[in-house]
């Protein structure tokens, strides 16, 4: 008896070190420690997205893409372009030139990520009518339910 709960600890064994083996290797999202969830955050901010989906099939300088999406600070589009670079997303390419002359683009997979994340965007504005309505229901709602404790 012994024999054999000790063969099936170490076959339980193998299998652990080998979901082990293949959550590292693949990433875990939903542990804290897991190193994809910075490529997470970076691919799926609102900049990141934006960023992903203006380059999409084309190079841009970045004060192109500063006027291509309305909003960004400086700062910020330069914060997520070289997080984006870092993870391999996006192509920097800088001139030695006067003025500085820098060209951005997409890696293969950048073009695979923004692919993705484009379709999220393109789902998000199809259903903007649907989700508009719903934050207004649940705005009404909560007017409601503030005037009913006042009330009270």
């Amino acid at each position: 008896m012994k024999k054999n709960i000790s063969t099936q600890t170490a076959v339980l064994d193998d299998q652990d070190a080998a979901s082990f083996t293949e959550r590292f290797r693949r990433g875990d999202l939903f542990s804290d420690q897991c190193p994809s969830r910075d490529v997470l955050k970076h691919i799926t901010s609102r900049w990141g997205v934006l960023i992903l989906v203006a380059l999409q099939g084309q190079t841009l300088r970045f004060s192109d893409l500063r006027r291509k999406i309305k909003g960004v600070s400086e700062k910020m589009l330069a914060q997520t372009l070289q997080a984006l670079e870092s993870d391999g997303f996006v192509k920097r390419i800088s001139y030695p030139v006067v003025p500085p002359h820098v060209d951005y683009s997409l890696s293969a997979l950048g073009e695979e990520a923004a692919q993705q994340v484009a379709g999220i965007a393109n789902w998000i504005e199809d259903k903007m009518p649907e989700i508009t309505q719903a934050r207004q229901a649940v705005a009404a709602e909560r007017e409601q339910e503030a005037a009913a404790r006042a009330e009270n």
